[in-house]
């Protein structure tokens, strides 16, 4: 009975963020999973939600670090925790908040992986654009490098999104926030030829607004693109843990490489923060360096 009420209280919870605050499917999963293995903890630990103490959520973070759960989770899952806890209060369904003194564990900001762009030439030039599925394979993979999307921005695109004649996407982005992104022509060339003469073939004469599409004839999943991501960097041999977000990272690292200003990439990227771009150009630096030391007489 007590799981089931507490279980109401975290469904309440994701309703009224949701509804209040416009969160994107994948940020409010994020919330329910931290919320739930907490739940879980006080369970196994036979405390309750209600009367939970500080001592009882410093436990629990003391534990996810033992098990190697790095600074980053676990500041997120503490803000889940302070936002579930603040609306627990704000429904009188406890008097105190055991997390208002709790502080976060330093943030240790890794740098972001990214490729060169020897590496993303060849990434992008492995699918074989003579049949449907390679044609729309490349379509993809330029417009992620193009635009630097996010996967779930990439996978969930509309037609409708495409406005061909002035060489941009519409993308809506986290917290249902839309941007304006230019696409190249190079890019654009691989766009329309899918467009105009394969993605018929996947639609099966069903009709679908998605942009790009599986094998059934429905929108492309985030599961399925990062396997196709794999087979074309299997392919052409680049195996150091390349994911959809790599590409993201490329795109804004080459773009600072190249002169591009940080707060057009910031706009380009859709981060609300400038220090999250930020990040970027100590990257960008690093590569630079590399360069010099590699082609410098006197490096």
């Amino acid at each position: 009975m007590k799981n089931t009420l507490n279980n109401d209280y975290l469904n309440s919870f994701l309703d009224s963020i949701w509804s209040e605050q416009g969160l994107s499917k994948n940020t409010l999963i994020s919330y329910e999973h931290d919320i739930k293995s907490f739940l879980l903890f006080l369970r196994k630990n036979k405390k309750e939600l209600v009367s939970t103490e500080q001592s009882d959520i410093n436990s629990f973070i003391s534990d996810r670090f033992s098990k190697g759960i790095s600074s980053r989770s676990n500041m997120r899952l503490i803000s889940s925790l302070k936002k579930f806890y603040l609306f627990l209060v704000s429904r009188n369904i406890i008097k105190k908040n055991p997390t208002e003194d709790i502080e976060s564990p330093r943030n240790v900001k890794s740098l972001p992986h990214t490729i060169d762009t020897e590496s993303v030439d060849r990434l992008l030039n492995a699918p074989d654009t003579r049949n449907r599925f390679g044609s729309r394979d490349k379509a993809m993979l330029e417009i992620l490098y193009a635009c630097g999307l996010r996967v779930s921005e990439l996978v969930t695109l509309k037609l409708s999104q495409v406005v061909m004649e002035s060489n941009f996407l519409r993308v809506m982005g986290k917290g249902k926030k839309e941007r304006i992104i230019p696409i190249n022509d190079y890019a654009l060339t691989f766009l329309k030829t899918y467009i105009e003469n394969y993605r018929s073939d996947f639609t099966r004469q069903k009709k679908s607004d998605s942009l790009f599409l599986s094998n059934r004839g429905g929108e492309m999943t985030r599961h399925s693109f990062w396997h196709i991501l794999k087979k074309y960097s299997k392919k052409v041999g680049i195996n150091d843990h390349l994911s959809p977000h790599t590409l993201r990272h490329a795109f804004a690292t080459h773009m600072i490489n190249n002169g591009a200003d940080l707060r057009v990439v910031q706009l380009l990227l859709g981060h609300s923060d400038l220090s999250t771009t930020q990040l970027y150009t100590h990257v960008a630096k690093n590569e630079l360096k590399e360069l010099h030391c590699k082609n410098h007489p006197r490096a």
